[in-house]
């Protein structure tokens, strides 16, 4: 360990091979920080269930013991009892420097307010929407209205053991202020790798495709997507993820006629992900519960223009005529228009596509990894590295 790193401990209540953008960011924050020479601990539920201990890429996973979610096979918690003890064990046992989770379930709100408890400071960054979790039970909508309410409250209780609370976007934050968060929230991107997914530049004859990159899920609104194909025969579609919702979009295709220019791949090794991203024209996100949108933000560094709906933070990323176009969600005819736009102007899309390299620049991973950086020192009263002394 580099003799001026901290000792960080991750809370993350999603953690791969859960597959979604908050366990993503916690993967790429723990292996960026400890690549940096920090100490870092992640605490998680364990994806098989019995808890377990592992290392990977320079830190160290403490896998609690976990239980499936009932309406959502893929995702395991930990109960609100044994993730507290659990906590205070991890807790004696690392003596972190900082605790830093990412969101207020069970993991995180245990670590935060045993944290509390012990004096150790702690922070939050939020990745909840309700729409990504709520779209999976079968509750009808003013039962999931009801519940989103009840749960924003219950994140504005939780974080008020955290001294710091982060989100990627200022939509994000403004979303915060609103359901009542007790400090302002500041605004730090979740950061990513930009060289991995910078391509070459594309060919102007390659067959247009358009790409998205996501859960087949219901606030994804792919329908939307394969809709707004139906008039255009010229494009096809390369649909990338997977998700409680692709049998009925594959069936929407067929019903549309346009099976044969759709491909589902599910989910895809990095290498391929990386290859999609350079084969496409464009790049379609008609999901309306993104916070930043990991999805867009490498299609963006690959040099994709983006047809995206207008919503919650996507504007932040997309903007309207430079890197790409905006619409209003459910617009089908108006996504089929900026999608054939794209298609028969190649130098549109190149010029674009260059406009997103530009804007996407500023969420470098290295630019984020310092923002945290500088947190767990201004929580620890250190404003510049320094020695800590880790004796067991």
């Amino acid at each position: 360990m580099h003799p001026t790193g901290l000792r960080v401990l991750i809370g993350a209540d999603t953690f791969p091979p859960d597959i979604n953008g908050a366990a993503f960011f916690a993967e790429r924050l723990a292996r960026g920080l400890a690549g940096r020479g920090h100490d870092v601990h992640v605490a998680c539920p364990s994806d098989t269930g019995p808890a377990r201990t592992e290392e990977r890429d320079g830190y160290t996973i403490h896998r609690l013991r976990s239980h499936a979610i009932p309406f959502h096979r893929g995702y395991r918690f930990c109960t609100p009892g044994a993730a507290r003890t659990a906590a205070g064990a991890v807790l004696d046992r690392i003596r972190p420097d900082v605790v830093h989770v990412q969101a207020h379930f069970g993991v995180g709100r245990a670590l935060l307010a045993t944290a509390a408890r012990r004096g150790i400071p702690g922070m939050a960054t939020n990745h909840f929407m309700p729409d990504n979790l709520l779209g999976y039970t079968p509750f009808p909508r003013w039962l999931k209205d009801a519940i989103a309410r009840w749960a924003w409250r219950d994140l504005a209780r939780v974080y008020r053991d955290a001294r710091i609370v982060t989100t990627p976007t200022p939509r994000a934050a403004e979303v915060l202020a609103g359901i009542g968060l007790d400090r302002p929230a500041q605004v730090v991107s979740c950061g990513m790798d930009l060289a991995h997914y910078a391509t070459p530049e594309r060919p102007a004859d390659r067959p247009m495709s358009v790409l998205f990159v996501g859960r087949l899920d219901e606030e994804k609104n792919v329908d939307q997507l394969l809709r707004a194909l139906a008039p255009l025969p010229h494009v096809r579609a390369d649909l990338v993820g997977d998700g409680t919702r692709r049998r009925e979009l594959e069936d929407l295709a067929a019903g549309l006629g346009i099976g044969d220019r759709v491909t589902f791949h599910g989910f895809v090794p990095d290498g391929e992900l990386v290859h999609r991203y350079a084969e496409a024209g464009v790049f379609c996100m008609p999901g309306t519960a993104e916070l930043q949108s990991l999805a867009t933000m490498e299609a963006m560094a690959a040099g994709l223009p983006v047809v995206a709906a207008d919503a919650l933070a996507l504007p932040h990323l997309v903007h309207h005529g430079e890197n790409g176009y905006l619409f209003e969600p459910g617009a089908i005819t108006t996504i089929s228009r900026w999608i054939a736009d794209l298609a028969a102007d190649p130098d549109a899309r190149a010029r674009m596509g260059e406009a997103s390299r530009a804007i996407v620049a500023r969420h470098d991973i290295d630019d984020a990894l310092a923002a945290f950086e500088t947190r767990y020192r201004t929580l620890l009263g250190v404003p510049a590295p320094a020695v800590l002394d880790h004796a067991a």
